[in-house]
């Protein structure tokens, strides 16, 4: 018998009850000599004792032969519950030799079949129990109890485990349990365990950051009997632990916080984490000082805002008296600059204490001023000017160092933050104050057009010649441009590479998907023994790939380029691929327009993969020529005279993906109807027709639908009058194209219902039609218009690589970028930025139709004010000023209310965009209805002062 990591690994464990000191000889004199072969020979034929009675345990002396088969038997029978008992009978000889057994048994649960799963968890476990009870050395089994293929949901056996360990020494319960803790990818889970070893041994707790997570989830676990909140027994249970001062600090000092920190309940919640800290603290229980320096320490070290909102609240709860809170003046600092919004918000109101306690000098407070008025958050920028105002009233003389720090504030998007801070130096600007002007007169270029007049008359400065005259230049970033796509592999291995890289990945994308299926079958075409012995290499493996009797695969559990692999490997067969793959109609997924394209993806890979087999392919008609899945019509007529001159057939979905994928040129029809073949015509008449689907489409207003018991998700979307563009049938499909397309073609109501399809295929089923925009558009509008109207998320994310695609960019396509313009997260708005910059790069912006979608979905309440403000603002500061103006022009007649009525929330917001953009690009028009009723109403709120700075800006005339 080969001699295994247990007694080779390290050096021996100190004796233990089951391994006495001592010589071996007397230990072993009585055990049988009897080679190891037979036993292997054993192992390899099956259970010992097959045929015969099932028996729990040796009858005989535990050293016999037969009492190491009867623990193989029950770890192959899955015996778990046996296994700790038949383990204590064996002598430490015996042991290590089912130690060297082990390893063999491991390989055959390995290699058991996946449909066999209830046999496999029980052998799991009994393996585990068997290496934790026969490894002589802690590392050996640290090694063996963190192997994963011994590993399921339901973590380890701590009982059994403990039972099977009784009898070890304390000092190797302690090596084991810190070597198990040492363990980062699975400490977290073996928490348990190895805090029960901790404990019956008496060593020291671990502190890795693992077993602290663990630890952590273990203080706010729910009992079973107590289901009223996980932080209820929090408070308890820190007070029983002796090591929680120790845990407790080094919960500020993980690399990733604790989930149990972040993820339950409210911080702010008197029974969260916060506040119980805090009252140990008071009891004496946690030292307050170190929760004080760990809790500033991990606010510094930054982090995503939902993970620092509980060390925030730690410091709330501890209310920090004024010495605490001047000893890491530095810290709060660092923090109002750099630090998430209501992490600095929080910063800089301490420091504001500091300061009028006297313990900010006007020096450091301008240090902080600099940094603050940087960010983009305006609360924190109004609340820092007001700061700056109060200290030089306080003290005028610190007027040299505050000012120039004020005028951090000029470059700000806000004109309105602008202008607060020009009459903040405006105010305490004296007369003499000749070399402060002059250091102030720099920062006037950062000003708006209309501050920069008042700021030069107040600084005595000549206007920059840019301003003076010099014609306004459109900034738009460039067309991008139509990237090729990737040629097939050249080699059967590269081939394989990349294939195995996409089934392996998460998101396929597009491009390299289509260039891995063109590869397999060309490969497959020119050698397919060649590429299927570099496939059976690297896949082949996973559930997904268990045979039947015959070694074949079932095309069920298959899918995309694997199933194309599994038949050049001949693991599937051609009859099962004949009927092509069961439709999205017998999985529930009926109405799902995701579905529908998957449908049309999944039939091409199902006659890719039967072509193979039948009559392989020499290549695919449909491969994209550039990257968005559009085939170029020449491309196209070149492929179909290749085929011509072999001899192939085209593959009937194959050919009806290339006719929807190929931009519609009338100029190379001649040179398809030439080729003389029925393909040929078929795509001759394909490029001559119409591919507008604007006849198609139905925009209407829907109104709000009663609450349906039956699809509560569906609410928010139904529950609101909205905009929904509906698709009429489409017949071409229905009578030109194979089963699988049919559904392409069925009439939508626009009001599709929310599905939770994998985002990650996007790519892939926008590459069905990616010259037909205008149809994605309308199915893509539900998503977009419910990311607008209610809490979704993620919704707006295919609309710059929609703006990218071939075919019209029509109105739908528009109302979907104006739509996303304000939705509700920054990530979806920004996504419509992308989009709407996309369009005006390419010459394809219609501004009057994204204005007029925003007039209208403005009045329905789809989209807010101070959303769109925050959009159009975004794309204005990529110097697109002309283009911003000229999408929201039409759009601010609905939002201008009349004389004396009610201003929409955000409508100032909005009013400031449209007067920075018009200041800057130099438009004269369009006048917008109402807008001097609303420069004409009184009072000075920020409507009516950025309504009279618009109408200024249009006319030339000042505000009266």
């Amino acid at each position: 018998m080969s001699p295994t990591a247990a007694s080779t690994a390290e050096p021996a464990a100190p004796p233990t009850a089951h391994t006495p000191a001592g010589p071996a000889a007397p230990l072993t004199a009585h055990i049988p000599a009897e080679p190891a072969a037979p036993l292997a020979a054993r192992a390899a034929a099956g259970p010992v004792g097959e045929g015969s009675p099932v028996s729990d345990g040796p009858t005989g002396s535990a050293d016999s032969y037969g009492a190491l088969g009867y623990v193989i038997d029950a770890i192959r029978a899955g015996r778990d519950a046996s296994v700790p008992a038949l383990v204590a009978r064996l002598s430490p000889a015996r042991r290590r030799d089912l130690a060297g057994e082990l390893p063999g048994l491991r390989r055959e649960l390995r290699e058991a079949g996946w449909n066999d799963w209830q046999r496999r968890g029980r052998m799991r476990n009994a393996l585990l129990l068997a290496g934790a009870g026969c490894h002589t050395g802690a590392a050996a089994a640290a090694a063996w109890l963190a192997s994963p293929v011994l590993r399921d949901w339901d973590g380890l056996p701590t009982a059994r485990l403990l039972a099977v360990l009784a009898d070890r020494d304390p000092a190797w319960l302690g090596d084991l349990a810190h070597r198990l803790a040492a363990r980062a990818g699975t400490a977290r889970d073996d928490y348990p365990l190895i805090r029960a070893l901790v404990r019956v041994a008496g060593c020291p707790v671990p502190t890795g950051d693992a077993f602290v997570h663990g630890w952590a989830a273990d203080m706010v676990v729910v009992r079973p009997a107590d289901r009223r909140g996980r932080v209820l027994r929090l408070g308890a249970a820190l007070r029983a632990d002796p090591d929680a001062p120790a845990l407790v600090a080094r919960l500020f000092e993980t690399v990733e916080p604790a989930a149990a920190l972040t993820s339950y309940g409210d911080p702010e919640h008197s029974g969260h984490w916060p506040a119980v800290l805090a009252a140990l603290a008071a009891e004496g229980v946690l030292d307050r000082s170190a929760l004080v320096e760990g809790a500033v320490a991990r606010l510094v070290r930054g982090g995503r805002p939902q993970h620092l909102r509980v060390f925030s609240a730690v410091l709330r709860r501890l209310e920090l008296d004024a010495e605490e809170e001047r000893r890491h003046t530095a810290d709060w600092t660092a923090l109002a600059a750099d630090a998430p919004s209501t992490v600095a918000g929080d910063a800089q109101q301490v420091l504001a204490r500091l300061w009028a306690a006297g313990d900010l000098s006007a020096a450091r407070l301008a240090e902080v001023s600099e940094a603050v008025l940087f960010r983009p958050e305006k609360k924190l920028v109004r609340a820092q000017l007001v700061l700056l105002g109060k200290a030089l009233r306080r003290d005028a003389e610190a007027r040299h160092v505050l000012l120039p720090a004020a005028a951090a504030a000029f470059g700000h998007q806000d004109t309105a933050l602008q202008e607060r801070a020009l009459a903040l130096v405006a105010r305490h600007l004296r007369p003499g104050d000749a070399a402060l002007r002059e250091e102030l007169r720099p920062s006037v270029e950062q000003l708006g057009p209309a501050q920069q007049t008042a700021a030069a008359a107040l600084l005595g400065v000549a206007l920059p010649d840019a301003a003076a005259g010099e014609p306004y230049r459109e900034v738009l970033p460039a067309a991008p441009a139509a990237r090729p796509q990737p040629p097939a592999p050249a080699t059967a291995a590269e081939t394989v590479e990349l294939v195995a890289a996409l089934v392996r990945g998460r998101e396929p994308v597009a491009a390299e998907f289509e260039a891995a299926l063109d590869g397999l079958v060309r490969h497959a075409h020119g050698d397919r023994a060649a590429l299927a012995a570099a496939l059976e290499q690297v896949l082949a493996t996973g559930w997904q790939w268990e045979a039947d009797e015959h070694g074949q695969v079932s095309v069920e559990r298959l899918d995309g380029l694997e199933l194309v692999a599994a038949a050049v490997l001949g693991r599937v067969r051609p009859a099962d691929l004949a009927t092509g793959p069961a439709t999205g109609r017998r999985r529930g997924h009926r109405g799902c327009v995701h579905q529908t394209l998957e449908e049309v993806l999944r039939a091409r890979v199902h006659e890719v993969a039967h072509r193979v087999l039948t009559a392989p392919l020499p290549f695919l008609l449909a491969t994209p020529s550039v990257r968005t899945g559009s085939v170029e019509a020449a491309d196209l007529v070149a492929r179909l005279d290749a085929y011509g001159r072999l001899g192939t057939e085209p593959a009937p979905n194959d050919f009806a993906q290339a006719l929807l994928r190929v931009r519609r040129d009338p100029a190379a029809a001649p040179a398809a109807a030439a080729l003389g073949s029925p393909a040929g015509d078929r795509l001759a008449a394909w490029l001559t027709a119409s591919g507008d689907a604007a006849d198609r489409l139905v925009r209407r207003v829907e109104e709000p639908a009663p609450p349906n018991a039956a699809r509560p998700w569906n609410h928010a979307r139904e529950g609101i009058r909205r905009l929904v563009v509906g698709v009429r049938a489409w017949l071409v499909p229905q009578r030109e194209f194979p089963a699988a397309f049919h559904d392409l073609g069925r009439p939508a109501t626009g009001t599709a219902d929310r599905c939770w399809h994998w985002a990650g295929q996007g790519g892939l089923h926008r590459s069905v039609l990616p010259e037909d925009r205008e149809v994605l558009a309308a199915w893509a509008l539900p998503d977009v218009t419910g990311c607008a109207a209610s809490d979704e998320a993620g919704g707006c994310a295919a609309l710059p690589a929609l703006a990218e695609l071939g075919g019209e960019a029509g109105p739908v396509l528009h109302l979907a970028v104006a739509t996303g313009l304000g939705a509700r997260h920054a990530e979806d708005r920004l996504a419509a930025v992308d989009a709407l910059l996309v369009l005006a790069a390419r010459g394809e912006l219609a501004a009057d139709r994204i204005g007029g979608g925003l007039a209208e979905l403005l009045a329905l309440g789809t989209v807010k004010p101070n959303r769109l403000a925050d959009a159009a603002g975004t794309a204005a500061a990529t110097g697109a000023y002309a283009t911003t103006w000229a999408v929201l022009a039409p759009a601010l007649p609905s939002l201008l209310a009349a004389a004396g009525g009610p201003v929409p929330p955000g409508a100032g917001d909005l009013l400031a965009v449209a007067a920075d953009c018009v200041e800057r690009c130099g438009a004269a028009g369009p006048y917008p209805q109402g807008l001097d009723a609303a420069a004409d109403r009184t009072g000075s709120s920020r409507y009516v002062a950025q309504a009279r700075r618009l109408r200024t800006a249009l006319t030339g005339t000042p505000a009266r």
